[in-house]
């Protein structure tokens, strides 16, 4: 039903995107799924470029690969708008630990062994973490440490009250975040 809803404003966003950059509308990268098991998510192209495979560069604030309209639909979160269709699929929930880039996972698990305490749960659209400040680029070891802090602190902690708070957080911290590219 909400995808009926958000229907022409999708169609929109994919004009707009097709404009842009023509080529493809979205992005499609193999992410690390619950229990670790990959599956191919699906964002709006926001980049000139698109990795995937054994080397995945993070992006950045001020990412030269990243275009006006990209940039705009970054931070204001639409570009994950198609992750919905991940949703109605069951790979992803709405709230969630994020899921990364496979490459990711795996040197992230090097860097700290809780990392993998975040594959027991379906990852999420939005989660935890991403209204705690630990949105955007893992610039250094202590970035992600908290952001798998609050990942396993969701998935202890996980109730429907908590997701709707989560939800609530996210809808605010959207034009508020200094984080977000």
């Amino acid at each position: 039903m909400t995808i009926l809803f958000l229907l022409p404003g999708l169609l929109l966003i994919a004009a707009l995107v097709a404009i842009d950059m023509g080529g493809p509308v979205l992005f499609t990268q193999q992410r690390g799924g619950i229990g670790g098991r990959p599956f191919r998510i699906y964002k709006f192209r926001t980049m000139r470029v698109a990795e995937d495979g054994p080397v995945v560069t993070q992006a950045a604030k001020q990412d030269p690969r990243v275009t006006a309209l990209g940039a705009i639909l970054r931070r204001t979160s639409i570009d994950e708008l198609p992750q919905l269709i991940n949703v109605l699929k069951g790979e992803m929930s709405l709230v969630g630990p994020r899921p990364h880039a496979l490459a990711h996972d795996e040197a992230f698990a090097a860097v700290t062994p809780q990392y993998i305490r975040r594959m027991r749960a379906r990852p999420g659209v939005t989660g935890l973490a991403q209204i705690s400040g630990c949105r955007g680029e893992i610039r250094c070891p202590e970035d992600l440490i908290r952001r798998v802090e609050c990942d396993v602190e969701y998935i202890e902690n996980w109730s429907v009250g908590l997701d709707f708070r989560i939800l609530a957080a996210t809808c605010t911290r959207l034009f508020f975040d200094e984080r977000a590219y």
